[in-house]
């Protein structure tokens, strides 16, 4: 996840409550972008309506209608503005991870770092527990790190290399490693959303956390059995042909244990919390290192000069060919300039949450959702609703705790509600289902970094469409439900 600096900002944030706005003039950018959305998906082959960059269009085109909505109802330009600049000093540590990131796949391919996980995970992954193996392993290292971005930019890499090799859908590979890095990245007190909703519902860390795990373990369980049961039915092409895949590696690059001490030497500094940007630029300085000591001969491949194949893999895209054409499609990088589309994608969707949230729409959309909370589940339910809203609207999922917080804080204390009630169900719904959705940071961050888009893992990340459906049982058979009186 992005850096601590964003959650303090995001955690003293005002929202902006337009009282010459009402219900329908808020939902109208919503709507009209819906519909953009929804035209281009079902209507549109190629899902091009405006070439490469159609959804980033689509979002600045909701973002006008915003603007022309809040200009209507007397919200100056100057307020629009000053919203949109505070939502992007928010993304400008995850842009640079992002970046960052594209050179670490592109540094880390000709280094050999992700062959040689390929290689050794070939040879101890098999297809019957690979899926439920990807889970337990990314959420490992999700609560160890505190990060599902981190966790998705190291072992998820990984992880999609190896099922590939092996013939399994790179969604299913992608859902399994989404699903286990939410789980401890939820789960993690190193965490930032998981410091930042029980600060917004007004209770304590490991309160939180222990109440939060009577939904979440359930839901991870949930999770397991089905992958369990995917892998041992799943149809491979894979698996057969391991030997001659893990020739072909041995052929084309030095493959040696060493390798490994990249990505340790990157889960080590955040363990010892270094910060993102300067754990990942080590991973790549390491990594270039590790290029001239074990793949000279790669790097002669690639370009004229060594130097020349590495500033490459940095930034543009680079292909190591081998003599399996699986191999030729997975051993390939696109740098940092991959990750322009994804960057572009956040920086647009930044702008639409900024004007909505600048213009009073989502503090009004909000309290449309608690005014009809009439009941305690009704109020679970709104909350829900609500994250999840907020999720699609502004595209950021630190904005889909922080709003819901806010507004929802006192209707819980006045139902007689524990705060760790309110924190949990802003975890379940907010944070979880942030990567179901293309535009938002995460959706674009991980399908970015996995190299798999959001409709095709998100059927399969099991454990982040469940947990709001978990959540909203617990209310509805009031299971758990710590009233005030408790305390």
């Amino acid at each position: 996840m992005p850096d601590k600096p964003a959650q303090i900002d995001l955690e003293d944030q005002n929202i902006i409550d337009n009282k010459e706005l009402n219900l329908l003039e808020a939902l109208i950018p919503v709507i009209i972008l819906m519909g953009m959305l929804a035209y281009n998906i079902f209507f549109v082959e190629s899902q091009e309506w405006f070439g490469a960059y159609t959804n980033q269009i689509i979002l600045l085109l909701g973002g006008a209608v915003a603007a022309g909505v809040g200009f209507f109802n007397k919200t100056t330009l100057k307020t629009m503005l000053t919203e949109v600049w505070e939502n992007l000093k928010t993304v400008f540590v995850p842009v640079l991870i992002l970046f960052l990131v594209g050179a670490l796949a592109g540094t880390w391919l000709v280094s050999g770092v992700i062959p040689a996980m390929v290689y050794y995970g070939l040879q101890v992954l098999s297809p019957a527990i690979f899926l439920p193996a990807s889970v337990i392993i990314a959420a490992i290292i999700s609560i160890a790190t505190g990060s599902s971005w981190t966790t998705s930019a190291t072992v998820g890499i990984a992880l999609v290399g190896i099922g590939t090799a092996l013939g399994i859908n790179p969604g299913m590979i992608a859902g399994a490693v989404i699903s286990g890095a939410y789980f401890g990245d939820k789960m993690s007190p190193l965490s930032d959303t998981t410091n930042l909703a029980p600060a917004m519902a007004g209770t304590d860390l490991f309160t939180h956390i222990k109440y939060m795990a009577i939904t979440t373990v359930p839901t991870l369980i949930i999770t397991l059995i089905f992958f369990g049961i995917l892998s041992a039915n799943i149809d491979t092409t894979g698996s057969a042909d391991v030997s001659s895949l893990l020739k072909s590696i041995d052929k084309t690059f030095n493959i040696t244990p060493w390798l490994f001490s990249v990505p340790v030497v990157v889960v080590a500094l955040i363990l010892l919390k270094t910060k993102p940007l300067a754990a990942l630029t080590s991973g790549i300085v390491l990594a270039i290192i590790f290029c001239f000591v074990f793949q000279p001969h790669v790097l002669d491949s690639l370009a004229d000069s060594k130097w020349s194949a590495v500033i490459k893999s940095i930034f543009t895209e680079t292909s190591v060919a081998t003599d399996n054409e699986k191999l030729n499609e997975l051993f390939s990088a696109k740098g940092m300039a991959g990750m322009l589309w994804t960057i572009y994608l956040i920086l647009c969707a930044m702008i639409f949450g900024g004007i909505m949230d600048g213009i009073g729409a989502l503090a009004r959309i909000t309290k449309a959702l608690l005014s009809i909370a009439t009941s305690v589940f009704g109020l679970f339910a709104s909350t829900v609703a609500s994250c999840l809203g907020l999720n699609i609207v502004a595209s950021d999922q630190y904005l889909a705790i922080v709003i819901p917080g806010k507004m929802f804080k006192q209707a819980f204390h006045d139902k007689g509600l524990a705060p760790e009630n309110l924190s949990r169900t802003l975890e379940d719904s907010g944070t979880v289902t942030s990567v179901l959705i293309p535009w938002n940071t995460c959706g674009a961050y991980q399908s970015g970094v996995l190299g798999v888009g959001v409709g095709e893992y998100f059927i399969y990340a099991i454990f982040n469409w469940l947990s709001p459906i978990t959540t909203l049982i617990f209310a509805a058979l009031n299971l758990k439900i710590k009233m005030l009186k408790d305390k």
